[in-house]
């Protein structure tokens, strides 16, 4: 960690705490969006954790997160530098939208482009005036649209970096997540910089389990960095190789019989499909043994839509 850390020309000092904003552009009204971030330094030196929320819009836990453990005092680190940024998508989150205003994805938008499109000027902008100073981060994220996520860590498993750190935050479930090309993560691993994404709740709604389980994790992670002296304790934690979704094979009224986080045999009864006319009553079963990791809330389907996500074929338990 340096004596100083300089960003977009603001300098924060061991033992300060500052807010400071990146102005990324501006809406046709000529009103400025600015992208607020904490920086929370101890006197002493150790790791940076960048923590981030809201790249989605409509994805708010992670916001929430964030937000109260800025208002408890919780990011200020007995050892090191906690880089806040609580919500990174403010185009989106005013439009309750994942995106933005043209309707692209900041989290496939990376590394960006200084010249291109808003998404890229802002993947960009994290890329280039935030990274350079991070160890290490952990992107908060929800289900998309009305599916619910139980609260899981994702990461290579096989990079044993990833793997530590990931144990240390100690959530419910890891899932073996291969990085996505464009993505926040992809980008953070190329230069080096291990990011963990945790993903629990659904868009749009609080879901206090997966918020009080995101700060629990937190303070977890930063204990084993050694920027705490003391965290919640530890859980067990399962971790899975494979997630299959389960799709609907008929369009109609999905109605699930089992709940989000249940462990499930072959051959379980997950929910029934139904139409509106009391003509269709299909059954919806697992194909195998798991845990549900993610649920469709959404009561009308489509043919094909995803329905229930299954953490499959169980590496270990720790």
């Amino acid at each position: 960690m340096p004596e100083t850390i300089t960003i977009n020309g603001h300098s924060i000092e061991p033992g300060e705490q500052k807010q400071i904003e990146l102005n990324i552009a501006r809406l046709p009204t000529h009103t400025n969006i600015d992208l607020p971030i904490h920086i929370c330094r101890s006197t002493e030196d150790g790791p940076v954790l960048l923590l981030t929320g809201g790249l989605h819009g409509d994805e708010i836990n992670g916001v929430e997160i964030l937000r109260r453990m800025i208002h408890s005092d919780l990011l200020m680190p007995d050892i090191g530098t906690i880089i806040a940024i609580p919500l990174v998508n403010t185009y989106g989150f005013i439009q309750n939208i994942r995106g933005l205003p043209d309707g692209k994805d900041i989290n496939r938008s990376f590394p960006g482009n200084e010249s291109g499109s808003l998404a890229s000027l802002m993947a960009y902008t994290l890329v280039n005036q935030i990274l350079p100073h991070v160890d290490y981060g952990v992107d908060f994220h929800t289900g998309g649209d009305a599916r619910a996520n139980y609260p899981q860590i994702r990461c290579e498993w096989k990079v044993e970096e990833n793997r530590e750190i990931a144990k240390a935050f100690s959530p419910p479930i890891i899932v073996d997540s291969s990085v996505i090309d464009n993505t926040f993560r992809k980008s953070a691993q190329d230069e080096g910089t291990p990011i963990l994404v945790y993903e629990g709740g659904e868009t749009l709604r609080f879901d206090e389990f997966a918020i009080q389980e995101g700060i629990d994790g937190t303070l977890r992670l930063m204990k084993y960095l050694d920027m705490l002296d003391e965290a919640p304790g530890t859980q067990e934690t399962e971790i899975y190789d494979t997630s299959p979704w389960i799709r609907a094979h008929y369009g109609g009224l999905f109605q699930h019989e089992a709940k989000l986080g249940d462990h499930v045999s072959e051959g379980q009864l997950l929910g029934y499909i139904s139409d509106p006319y009391g003509e269709l009553w299909a059954e919806v079963k697992s194909p195998e043994k798991g845990r549900i990791i993610g649920l469709n809330n959404a009561p009308v389907v489509y043919k094909g839509d995803a329905l229930v996500h299954i953490g499959c074929d169980l590496l270990k338990t720790i």
